[in-house]
């Protein structure tokens, strides 16, 4: 067949299916029953077809049409029978990709196979049996493709209100601070969420006490901080030292039972117990995961989705109570955590004042996009960084609101000191031994003065510490932590107790410099008559003009900018690569293209992107590093003399203030004058970037290859031509994305050999809200690749 007419028939399958995703309203609206969207005209319409949400239920729907096409129904099998024989058995007609059980019954299983095929050459057999059942097996069903959101929560969750309505009930309080408890009052657990989360530990503990004797079930985190919000995940740890004890003694039955350990039943120390299988004195922290899995899947009433995570900075494994939607996770090295959790809950204890104001906070930085996680990593603050900020700011008061944490150390008695995995974790039990604040500042002051502290803070140049209560000089701080893996970047805040780690460590440049001023322009907002006074008009006021996104970002043309910093720097560098370097000639120029060769060679071998380097000195290669360079330098002007917060201004000036953007300057000393640049134009075909994680794991099998170890370029790039083969051999007419890369040289404060490189992409314009989700996944495995490649390459 003529392959423009295959072309000419494809796109016409494509029209013909948007044509029944959309649906005509009155008016000239349109509904898309695909993502249950309704949008005004036909240019909000284009805009909603080619955004995120839309682009993914599509690619969702073909994922799982195609899975049909492909897949068999199979029952008749004994009850039990593990989805490994089943795949075992199909695999002799061809490979199988994939077994998913009925989990409730057992009765049934939905066979998926690698093509078409094998599906025929199983449907072509007219009898099947295993293991002496004869086994049922026909086509799977095929079904309209429908998607609904998870549940979250069920009946105990609190209904949440709408931007709007949260908007029109914070109107109309009296005051600031008034504002700020109706906004605790909105996040935070219902009764019927506590009593659920309640019920849900006392459930885990009965489970996990009959398989680990004299284990405890602790929960950590927000449930139970003080600082809950609604819908958070269940964080927990599952203390296993009795248990350990425990088994230890059942060894050796000439040694006492320890009496802080409970005696079990006589069927826990049985055969049949689950401690017969692993030594849990000896065992790896993967390996005690795997057991808790296990018992989490077949013993936990309504738990699935279980998932073990041994690659995470505490590993941990992942849950999801059925009933509910509650997610949560369980640690088994996690102490730090449960004092972590005291500390704040003795905060909240401390003053009334604690709750509402971190409230506030994180809220503000949920809407100025500053916070949160949505795409399972990146470089925004979390919930934890945002609260020990405002910790210190209360530390930090004259006179304070909350003491140190060293002042609290100074409070405990003998008997309360605890010293966990080696770091100093003692502070009083109870709040008696500590002195009343005679800080007698209203809410409304303290978030304005929140905002005007860290609008001018250099979070890069110091560590922000709560146990000192004061910013502590950087060198100083890598002498006390010396031999521990602390990270230092552009916002370095402190952990109280764990002091070799950064909360903030994930934060990159872009974010701290947003932070800062979304701040400032917070603060300068916080000084008018629209902040302090309820309207008499009827208007937004107070938190409600302060929440809404966006005001910092339309007065900084740096915000729009895709820049992403590569940690590749030459102090960074081994001594004998910097000799062989300067050995060559010029060692800052050697050393930038060294980078920038890894750098296409990322783009070119491993994500298969075509990458066309550009031609030196021209007119639009110019025009695009100045554009780059102003989007790195661009900062706002100094500001204005703070007045405080309850200081009248003309209306003339607070009009001036809302209209008229601060002036700006540019900041001519974090960049060379001079640096080196490449520009690169780039065009992107397939979807590489999504499902990156299925795959790898489907590459690697259950024993991966040393040659092909997780994390190496190699993986990556068959992972990559995986993917591209599964969305078809034939390449497209037209590139999925175009782009463009600048890659530019800049000095940093640590001097010479501190040289860094920034590298800014701009997508073609009608293009932009597409690249998006392109460049989310770069920012976080692009500077992993290219410093990969730069090490084994020297």
């Amino acid at each position: 067949m003529d392959p423009s007419r295959v072309m000419r028939v494809e796109k016409a399958g494509m029209a013909e299916s948007m044509q029944e995703d959309l649906e005509s309203l009155a008016r000239g609206g349109f509904r898309c029953r695909l993502c249950h969207v309704t949008v005004a005209n036909k240019p909000s319409l284009d805009d909603h077809l080619r955004g995120k949400k839309h682009q993914r239920l599509e690619s969702l729907r073909s994922v799982r049409q195609a899975q049909e096409l492909r897949s068999v129904f199979v029952s008749g099998f004994s009850k039990g029978t593990p989805a490994s024989e089943l795949s075992d058995y199909f695999q002799a007609y061809g490979e199988v990709i994939n077994v998913v059980m009925d989990k409730d019954k057992g009765v049934y299983a939905i066979v998926e196979l690698q093509d078409k095929e094998v599906l025929e050459k199983v449907l072509a057999q007219p009898h099947h049996s295993l293991g002496g059942q004869k086994l049922r097996v026909k086509p799977r069903e095929k079904k309209d493709f429908k998607y609904t959101q998870p549940r979250k929560q069920g009946s105990a969750k609190r209904e949440q209100l709408s931007p709007k309505k949260l908007a029109q009930e914070l109107c109309q309080a009296d005051d600031v601070d008034a504002q700020m408890s109706l906004l605790v009052q909105q996040f935070e657990f219902s009764e019927g969420e506590r009593r659920l989360r309640d019920l849900l530990v006392t459930l885990f503990q009965e489970v996990f006490l009959e398989f680990f004797p004299g284990s405890a079930i602790l929960p950590f985190g927000s449930s139970v901080n003080g600082f809950d919000v609604s819908g958070c995940d269940l964080d927990l740890f599952l203390d296993l030292e009795k248990t350990k004890k425990f088994q230890a003694s059942t060894k050796s039955p000439a040694e006492p039972l320890a009496e802080d350990v409970a005696s079990p039943e006589p069927d826990s120390h049985s055969e049949d117990s689950i401690l017969s299988d692993i030594d849990l004195a000896s065992a790896t922290t993967p390996e005690v995961l795997e057991l808790v899995a296990t018992v989490l899947q077949k013993c936990v009433p309504g738990v699935h989705h279980v998932q073990v995570v041994p690659n995470a900075r505490r590993p941990v494994v992942k849950f999801c109570h059925k009933e509910s939607g509650l997610r949560g996770d369980i640690s088994i090295d996690n102490k730090l955590a449960l004092r972590n959790t005291r500390f704040l809950q003795l905060c909240t204890e401390t003053d009334e004042r604690v709750r509402p104001l971190v409230y506030a906070v994180r809220h503000w930085a949920k809407q100025q996009a500053l916070a949160g996680n949505p795409f399972g990593g990146g470089p925004l603050l979390n919930n934890y960084a945002l609260t020990l900020l405002v910790l210190f700011f209360l530390q930090t008061r004259n006179p304070p609101v909350l003491p140190t944490v060293a002042r609290l150390k100074e409070l405990t008695e003998n008997e309360e000191q605890t010293v966990v995995d080696g770091w100093d974790c003692s502070f009083p039990k109870d709040l008696t031994r500590l002195e009343p604040s005679s800080n007698t500042e209203n809410l409304c002051t303290l978030l304005a003065e929140f905002f005007h502290v860290f609008g001018d803070y250099n979070f890069a140049s110091c560590m922000i510490s709560l146990r000192e209560g004061q910013p502590l000089p950087l060198p100083g701080v890598l002498e006390s932590t010396v031999g521990s893996k602390l990270k230092l970047g552009p916002f370095n805040l402190q952990d109280p107790f764990e002091l070799s780690h950064n909360v903030a460590a994930n934060v990159n440049e872009k974010t701290a410099l947003r932070f800062q001023r979304c701040c400032q322009a917070a603060a300068k907002y916080c000084r008018s008559l629209q902040y302090q006074r309820k309207s008499s008009k009827g208007k937004i006021w107070g938190l409600v003009r302060l929440f809404q996104p966006g005001t910092a970002e339309a007065e900084t043309p740096a915000a729009t900018g895709l820049v992403i910093s590569l940690p590749l720097t030459l102090a960074s560098l081994p001594a004998q690569t910097r000799k062989q370097l300067s050995q060559a000639g010029n060692m800052h120029q050697c050393w930038f293209q060294k980078v920038c060769s890894s750098i296409a060679f990322v783009l070119k071998d491993v994500l298969r992107c075509d990458c066309l380097e550009a031609q030196e000195g021209s007119e639009r290669e110019g025009e695009a590093v100045t554009e780059c360079k102003q989007r790195e330098q661009q900062t706002e002007a100094d500001a204005e003399q703070p007045s405080s917060a309850g200081h009248k201004r003309s209306l003339d000036e607070e009009e001036a203030d809302l209209s008229s953007p601060a002036p700006k300057r540019l900041r001519t000393d974090t960049l060379s004058p001079e640096g080196e640049s490449m520009t690169w134009n780039c065009a992107m075909w397939r979807r590489v970037w999504l499902g990156r994680r299925r795959v790898r794991r489907q590459l690697r099998g259950p024993q991966p290859n040393s040659q092909c170890a997780a994390g190496s370029l190699e993986l990556e790039a068959k992972v990559s031509e995986a993917i591209s083969q599964q969305e078809g051999e034939a390449r497209p007419t037209d590139p999925l994305l175009q782009f463009t890369v600048h890659a530019r040289t800049g000095a940093d404060s640590s001097g010479e050999q501190g040289m860094r490189i920034s590298l800014c992409f701009e997508p073609a314009p009608e293009q932009a809200a597409a690249f998006q989700e392109f460049f989310h996944f770069l920012q976080g495995f692009l500077p992993r690749a290219v410093e990969q490649h730069v090490v084994s390459a020297t």
